[in-house]
């Protein structure tokens, strides 16, 4: 079993986040695309499964966790503390409604915890409960989470961003396209969706992301 400093340091060292959706996977098996996603080299996967029974939602983390840890890979659990403990997943990741951070820590003190952040005040909320790692966003319109506060924009993530001391990801609308730009802003960690969940070939689409974001941030 993995310390959180250990976890932690896989973290820090990724790239690509993936967040993995049945909804949005073309109606393919959420575990084939967590393979693609293994096989094309990303160090982490978020599973987020809103409407799934419990029992059918800790039978697919099992799965997941069979797949990530062969490849020695990060497994994510959007929202459920509860199956993420029962299953040996590395961490959780937090919205605003979800359980409390503090309570969760304290629950399991080696997961890694990440909090969703869409301002200033949700971010100060986050580093002071010692999150892991927060994400901001969303960064641009998107359709597979919905915020009231709607698309922040580059300029103002980058606003943000100057406030975080810990890890972070940045989410929300974020395509192929945009990823250059992104990487070579400074943000290392970048969370995808559909770009990734809804490309005919996954690990392909994976390896082609990674390299984009390698060569961006190297130059």
């Amino acid at each position: 079993m993995r310390t959180l400093s250990e976890r932690l340091e896989i973290f820090k060292s990724s790239d690509l986040y993936p967040v993995v959706s049945s909804e949005f996977c073309n109606g393919r098996d959420v575990c084939d695309i967590v393979a693609g996603i293994a096989a094309g080299g990303a160090k982490l996967v978020q599973i987020r499964e809103k409407n799934l029974p419990d029992c059918s939602m800790f039978e697919l983390v099992q799965k997941c966790k069979l797949i990530t840890d062969r490849y020695q890979m990060l497994l994510i659990v959007d929202d459920r503390v509860d199956i993420a403990m029962a299953a040996k997943a590395d961490g959780v990741h937090l919205g605003q409604d979800d359980f409390p951070l503090t309570e969760a820590k304290q629950l399991a003190p080696e997961m890694l915890f990440g909090v969703s952040t869409h301002n200033a005040g949700e971010i100060h909320k986050a580093l002071a409960g010692n999150c892991s790692y927060l994400n901001i966003g969303p960064m641009f319109p998107t359709k597979t989470k919905s915020v009231a506060c709607g698309a922040l924009g580059l300029e103002k993530i980058e606003e943000l961003k100057s406030l975080v001391t810990c890890p972070f990801s940045v989410m929300g609308g974020i395509k192929e396209h945009h990823l250059e730009l992104l990487s070579a802003k400074g943000f290392r960690h970048i969370a995808m969706v559909t770009e990734i969940t809804q490309a005919p070939d996954v690990e392909a689409k994976v390896r082609h992301l990674r390299q984009i974001m390698k060569g961006s941030s190297n130059g």
